[in-house]
């Protein structure tokens, strides 16, 4: 005899509070990236999430308050992914350790597509998202970039944060162009940002008077 408290045939199994909040908020960043902050329904997104809408009121609030916390949790998981590898010691060389960093951003938009668009929309509703998190994310690049520069006999001075900020912003347009036909390999592309990027900052070492002037 089966016991009274068992679950029938085909019945979901009903999801601790933890992972249900989590599953609100993969199915909101995906809803939100899709349809906006005001195109998105609290309807979809339980419906995606697999939960009644009465439960997304109860974690969250309003739609508003979930959009708040989707937004927090993309910048937190980019910056903890992105900056894992920046923050990264074993690899010393600066080549090796730019173009690591310039894939870790490509890997993390291929592995949550949602999350950008999330950040965009943010900026575009007025929060400064994609600001906060290239202001956090530069922080770490010039800590981490400052050791590796002095092996060249660099000192750059406050050109580090210009270069971070760069960095980022390079990044970032590469990885939201739209291609015509199919997009161009993605080791290219980070061999191209890499080269690019020391390959100036060595020859600024040619220049030293650029460097000062930021100092």
């Amino acid at each position: 005899m089966s016991s009274p408290t068992g679950r029938g045939p085909g019945r979901p199994r009903k999801q601790p509070p933890d992972e249900q909040r989590r599953a609100v908020l993969l199915a909101a960043r995906h809803v939100f990236a899709t349809h906006g902050r005001h195109g998105a329904t609290v309807g979809q997104i339980a419906h995606d999430a697999g939960v009644t809408r009465q439960r997304v009121y109860e974690q969250f609030g309003d739609r508003a308050t979930l959009f708040t916390a989707v937004v927090s949790d993309v910048e937190e998981r980019v910056f903890e992914w992105v900056g894992a590898r920046a923050r990264d010691n074993s690899e010393p060389n600066l080549r090796q350790w730019a173009r690591r960093n310039y894939a870790a951003m490509f890997d993390f938009v291929a592995a949550a597509p949602d999350a950008m668009p999330v950040l965009a929309e943010a900026e575009r509703c007025g929060d400064p998202a994609m600001g906060r998190l290239r202001t956090r994310l530069a922080e770490v690049y010039v800590e981490a970039s400052r050791q590796r520069w002095a092996a060249y006999g660099i000192e750059p001075g406050r050109a580090d944060t210009a270069l971070a900020t760069m960095y980022l912003a390079m990044t970032e347009s590469l990885v939201k162009l739209p291609w015509q036909g199919d997009p161009p390999d993605r080791d290219a592309l980070v061999e191209l940002l890499t080269e690019f990027t020391i390959g100036g900052v060595l020859r600024l070492h040619e220049h030293p008077e650029i460097i000062a002037r930021l100092h």
